[in-house]
């Protein structure tokens, strides 16, 4: 086990958390009291360490709790390790020089073998400020003035290739081994569509050359998500604003581009916004959180045909495992922090824990073990953090005092296959704090209701979760969209014809209303005239509307003046329909 796999950042300073089952503060780290911590980071395989605490920049070697260098950068509030831990990025806010002229550059590339400063640029935006390596840190890119620049093997000095479209606004490299890929986004303008393009490194001659296409009008931004095996690209097409007036958050699509060739809409049953989506570690399924709330949850295969659905529930986020086995649906920032632990090689729900007022949520690199932090500035009360197994149960729990902040809570991490992937427990294991289910918060009910029995009021029925794969006839080959449609309709109508029959045979033993017998007596044949069995049914409708509103009148409610006009109609619409059927 490591020394600290928990790194703590806000107002008490910055400390190391010694992982399960201890869960002390590290002796290992000495802990830094400054309350200007800005910037921290590890590195990818977890063996460095760097922070910034408002004077320097420090590096340490984690196992061997040694300090490897420190930088005289008292305002970097950003960094980042490489790859293979050979470099230190560095960011600073870009300020100009007070004659106005151009200022320092201010994103410093640093050698961690060395200490020295392999190269400076000036970067003025924060976003996408760090430059973006190859696994094996064999390429290394950047988006400068609406051109990617590649450098090879860390030498800065020379621009080994460029990728030169119209206006690249967004770039990112694939995961993994060589041959490296580069999917880049150009936004659309004067009436030509955005568009995503998949590109082999370094073959960058035009459209010919490259790996997939895929355009679209309505995207103001992009989201792009390789999967791990880097043989797909899922792109999240957002606008900021919904002209339909139908969501608050803009309108989002979501697309899917295969390094083959392909590319295709994923098409999401329910309408509304896209929340977030996740590929599973495996890279032949992901999961995506969409529509109106209660919010869908289906996940996809790389047909982009739906696997399984998890129904509806109160949820805007996915975070599969680092192995892949579970996935948490959960539901943070504006929802109440219900979580849906998810063993998803057998589609069982393992437990269902609520961590309210969460603002982060990560996963332990073992697999078990996931920690909930309420942090400022997104909520500046009740900050502290939780550790959790997945089971549900709570390990360990710290709240930070009232007068002090938390800032970030974070694992250390580790690469893949340190650990093995264990069996999915069911039973949840035993925890330092009892797992307290919170007790459901009661709607408001006026006085005059209170002591009258509860009548069921929701305004959403959830929907359960269902294999889609079962209903495809059982079959690993799924169902083409349009089979699914028609399979569909062909469910519908059949279910249609069992109501019907079991309406048919209920018999003498209901009393019925006149009007109710009126329109279940009425034959099944029609008057040999279109339009006027058209005007019957209509006529059948409005009388059976009419029949509900006086039953809410007998039940004590108080009808709209509209709704009492209607029911005064009732009898010259049954004089009306008495002279269709006589053929009057």
């Amino acid at each position: 086990r490591c020394l600290f796999p928990l790194a703590v950042r806000g107002s008490e300073g910055l400390y190391m958390l010694d992982g399960p089952p201890s869960f002390t503060e590290s002796t290992a780290f000495q802990r830094d009291s400054g309350k200007n911590c800005k910037a921290v980071g590890f590195s990818k395989d977890g063996s460095l360490f760097a922070w910034c605490n408002g004077e320097k920049v420090k590096v340490v070697n984690v196992t061997r709790a040694e300090l490897l260098h420190s930088f005289d950068l008292p305002k970097t509030v950003c960094l980042e390790f490489s790859p293979k831990n050979n470099v230190l990025a560095t960011w600073q806010a870009y300020a100009t020089a007070k004659d106005g002229t151009a200022g320092v550059p201010n994103l410093q590339l640093h050698d961690l073998r060395t200490g020295k400063c392999l190269k400076s640029f000036i970067q003025k935006k924060m976003q996408n400020w760090c430059p973006c390596w190859a696994d094996d840190e064999s390429v290394c890119a950047r988006n400068v003035n609406n051109e990617v620049h590649f450098f090879e093997n860390n030498n800065f000095n020379t621009i080994a290739n460029k990728l030169h479209l119209q206006k690249v606004s967004d770039f990112v490299l694939s995961p993994g081994a060589q041959p490296i890929k580069v999917a880049v986004y150009v936004p659309g303008s004067k009436g030509a569509p955005s568009f995503v393009r998949l590109y082999q490194y370094p073959n960058f001659g035009g459209p010919q050359s490259a790996l997939a296409n895929k355009s679209f009008f309505k995207a103001d931004k992009v989201t792009m998500l390789w999967n791990k095996k880097a043989t797909a690209v899922l792109v999240i097409a957002s606008t900021e604003v919904d002209k339909s007036g139908a969501s608050y958050y803009g309108e989002q699509t979501l697309h899917y581009l295969a390094a083959s060739g392909e590319s295709a809409v994923v098409q999401l049953p329910k309408s509304g916004p896209i929340y977030d989506v996740a590929w599973s570690p495996n890279s032949v399924e992901f999961c995506a959180v969409y529509g109106f709330m209660p919010a869908k949850a289906t996940v996809f295969n790389l047909k982009c045909d739906p696997v399984f659905d998890f129904g509806t529930g109160p949820r805007n986020a996915a975070y599969y495992s680092p192995h892949g086995h579970i996935l948490v649906l959960a539901g943070f920032g504006n929802l109440r922090g219900q979580m849906e632990v998810w063993d998803v090689k057998n589609y069982k729900l393992i437990s269902k824990p609520v961590a309210s007022d969460s603002t982060s949520f990560a996963w332990c690199p073992d697999g078990e073990h996931i920690v909930t932090a309420t942090c400022a500035p997104r909520l500046r009360v009740g900050n502290g953090y939780k550790i959790w197994h997945y089971t549900g149960s709570v390990l360990h729990s710290y709240e930070v005092p009232a007068d002090q902040e938390m800032w970030q809570v974070f694992w250390q991490p580790f690469l893949d296959g340190v650990f093995p992937e264990r069996a999915v427990k069911y039973q949840a294991v035993p925890g330092e704090l009892p797992c307290a289910e919170p007790r459901p918060a009661q709607a408001y009910r006026p006085p005059a209701l209170r002591n009258k029995p509860v009548t069921s009021s929701k305004l959403h029925e959830d929907e359960p979760p269902q294999n889609m794969k079962s209903q495809q006839g059982g079959s690993d080959k799924p169902l083409s969209k349009t089979a699914l449609k028609n399979q569909r309709k062909h469910e519908a109508k059949k279910a249609a014809k069992q109501e019907a029959r079991a309406d048919g045979h209920q018999g003498p033993a209901q009393v019925k209303t006149p009007q109710n017998a009126l329109q279940n007596t009425v034959p099944a044949t029609t008057t040999g005239d279109p339009e006027v069995d058209k005007k019957i049914k209509n006529l059948k409708k409005k009388l059976k509307a009419i029949e509900q509103l006086k039953e809410q009148a007998a039940a004590g409610k108080q009808l709209e003046k509209n709704q009492v006009e209607k029911i005064q109609k009732e009898a010259a619409l049954l004089k009306e329909l008495e002279d269709l059927e006589l053929g009057v």
